[in-house]
């Protein structure tokens, strides 16, 4: 089975031989053709099956007659990422190359001033994030009533980042006799509600079952500790001991776990990239690229890397941190086994993460065997590489801030102790009573002729000294000194 068969045109078949593909996915096979015929599709089909190339080749056919005219384009592709949008722009440069389209990039991290002397000239093929593609409309330099082709991609991905009222504005803005190509990897109701109101009478692709995962990616699992120190040594053996390991992409739930997971990679020796969502556009290329290349075999990364992107030879895929989603674990390991390759995806499993594996396992419908083997930490290594301070034990009230203190120095008003009282107080301490608290400073026993009876208090001794000095009222406010006058 070729492409030949499936009515595109001469300069796309040619364009198609020229990278070397000869027979199509499934998805592209049953959606091609349905493409070309103007109708609607709503295209199911896991990660890595061709997607992209289903709606790009056929879109190439029909371009080929007509023409653009200012600011307003003749189709618009929506992508849920700057990613996904970026590499659908590499694909229409791909096949495209013998045509001329104008095809123009609206994503966040560029200037409005580019893009818009891009659509000032007429855009063929719009390739857009919904954020980005709506302030153009509401500045007025956008206008959607020539679109004659709408692409919808990766819809549950839209759904999870909450771009859905977007895609439902977008939709009212576009002519209702457009037609509407729709695909995405699993079906939740939000999304069937949209494919209802939206498509009219769509042709149903479906070439595998919703939220399953590729048959040529091994998977499995390693338990691991609570402490992230744990997880990051236990991901650094995996890294080493992993074997026919060219490349690898590390996926963490949390953008700031995915800093942390870079640096402390960076300081124990790995070659490693970072990509998360609050990362500046060239940056966010850049990390991408590098990888791409080869030129950095690991990359850490959020979700943002987890649809769609298109890297066919990674080896490896590492969950530092098990998905809260259970769709999202089947579009991370996606990443490898792609194209009919081998690959492997290793999930670093806590014992908080158990109810999230019970719910991966019951919605891709297999159970993921572990990995059997040594990967207790012995040795407590914080993420610079150096072992996990002590915690510092509180000291009591007689060695903290009075430490070096031999005895509490007098209050004013109170007699100094005389000789050998002193050493009294010092040396006939008694043990610390459990009722008197942490703070508390138990009392020598007084002799028996010198307990006072209840309710009659010992009268204060003082000094001769004492009492010849003056005493000192300044600290009294002035109507405690005024004289008392008695009544006769």
């Amino acid at each position: 089975m070729s492409f030949s068969h499936l009515g595109l045109s001469d300069k796309v078949l040619a364009a198609v031989a020229a990278t070397g593909y000869t027979n199509p996915t499934p998805i592209q096979d049953q959606a091609i053709p349905q493409v070309l015929a103007r109708r609607d599709v709503l295209g199911i089909a896991q990660t890595g099956t061709g997607k992209t190339a289903a709606f790009v080749l056929p879109m190439l056919t029909l371009l080929e007659k007509g023409r653009a005219r200012a600011r307003m384009p003749r189709t618009l592709i929506l992508e849920p990422t700057r990613e996904l949008a970026a590499q659908v722009k590499e694909q229409f440069d791909k096949y495209g190359a013998g045509q001329k389209l104008n095809v123009a990039l609206l994503i966040g991290g560029v200037s409005f001033g580019d893009q818009d002397s891009k659509l000032t000239r007429g855009v063929d093929v719009l390739i857009a994030t919904p954020g980005r593609l709506l302030d153009h409309t509401e500045r007025g330099g956008l206008l959607l009533t020539g679109v004659e082709l709408l692409v919808i991609d990766e819809a549950d991905r839209m759904l999870d980042m909450g771009f859905i009222p977007d895609i439902e504005r977008i939709c009212k803005l576009v002519p209702f006799t457009r037609q509407t190509l729709f695909f995405t990897a699993t079906m939740p109701p939000e999304i069937s509600r949209i494919t209802e109101t939206f498509l009219h009478n769509p042709v149903k692709i479906e070439v595998s079952k919703p939220a399953t995962t590729a048959v040529t990616v091994t998977q499995s699992q390693v338990s691991a500790g609570r402490e992230a120190h744990e997880k990051r040594e236990i991901l650094r053996r995996l890294l080493r001991d992993a074997k026919d390991l060219n490349n690898a992409i590390i996926f963490c739930n949390r953008k700031r776990e995915v800093a942390i997971l870079h640096k402390s990679l960076q300081k124990h020796g790995f070659s490693v990239g970072a990509l998360h969502g609050d990362m500046d556009q060239p940056a966010r290329m850049a990390a991408l690229d590098q990888f791409r290349k080869g030129e950095i075999p690991l990359l850490v990364a959020s979700d943002v890397a987890a649809r769609g992107l298109d890297i066919p030879a990674v080896s490896h895929v590492f969950n530092f941190d098990v998905p809260h989603h259970p769709d999202d674990y089947v579009h991370r390991i996606g990443r490898t086994g792609r194209a009919g390759r081998s690959g492997t995806a290793i999930s670093i499993v806590t014992p908080l993460d158990t109810k999230s594996m019970a719910a991966i396992e019951k919605l891709i419908g297999q159970s993921i065997p572990r990995t059997e083997g040594d990967f207790a930490v012995h040795t407590e290594v914080s993420a610079g590489g150096e072992a996990p301070r002590e915690p510092r034990k509180r000291e009591s009230s007689r060695g903290g801030r009075n430490k070096g203190r031999r005895e509490r120095e007098p209050r004013h008003g109170e007699r100094e102790p005389r000789h050998g009282e002193r050493e009294a107080r010092n040396g006939e301490r008694e043990p610390r009573q459990a009722s008197g608290g942490r703070n508390s400073t138990p009392k020598p026993q007084a002799p028996a002729s010198r307990v006072p009876s209840i309710g009659r208090p010992e009268p204060r001794r003082i000094s001769r000294d004492v009492e010849s000095e003056p005493a000192d009222h300044s600290h009294l406010p002035a109507f405690l000194l005024r004289p008392v006058r008695a009544r006769v």
